[in-house]
């Protein structure tokens, strides 16, 4: 059995490396943020509380063998932190993530919410509530599985071969 994390920063590229790692493994591919959001039209206005999303989010990995999570999972509780066989952390910098952002946004939704952007984009500083640069590092700390930090401004190819290694169960 792997569980494994892939989170990061906004626009660093969670969900691009975990989709491609999870076909590489076989694995089932999990968003976070599907777990996190109720469904709604406009996306994104109503979370579940923490402890309804790690309960649903427990339930889905307890139903494969193998699956790999994109996003953050920070606060989610105790259970579902501890979930996880390998943690990869994807991190870069501030343009080149909101370079990002701004695409999938754009792709998404045919355009950026601008408070969204505003959050993203002071990752780094940690300024905002939620997710940021040092609040990371500190979770990732703490963590009692090996973690692989990657730079993720390298192509992709380059980051699903060190990730695959990572993953690879004859490695502690």
């Amino acid at each position: 059995m792997m569980h494994v994390l892939v989170t990061g920063g906004p626009g660093s590229g969670t969900s691009t490396l975990a989709e491609v790692l999870a076909n590489r493994l076989s694995a089932a591919w999990i968003e976070a943020d599907d777990y996190y959001w109720k469904p709604s039209n406009p996306p994104f206005r109503y979370k579940y509380d923490a402890p309804e999303r790690a309960d649903r989010l427990l339930q889905a990995l307890g139903k494969t063998q193998q699956a790999v999570v994109a996003g953050s999972v920070m606060g989610w509780g105790d259970a579902i932190e501890a979930a996880f066989d390998r943690i990869i952390f994807l991190y870069t910098d501030t343009a080149t993530r909101m370079v990002r952002l701004r695409a999938r946004e754009q792709s998404r939704y045919g355009g950026a919410r601008p408070g969204f952007l505003e959050w993203a984009a002071g990752y780094d500083a940690g300024e905002r509530p939620g997710r940021s640069l040092a609040r990371h590092q500190a979770w990732l700390a703490q963590r009692a599985v090996p973690v692989l930090r990657l730079d993720s401004a390298s192509e992709l190819g380059e980051l699903t071969a060190q990730a695959l290694s990572f993953c690879d169960p004859r490695t502690k």
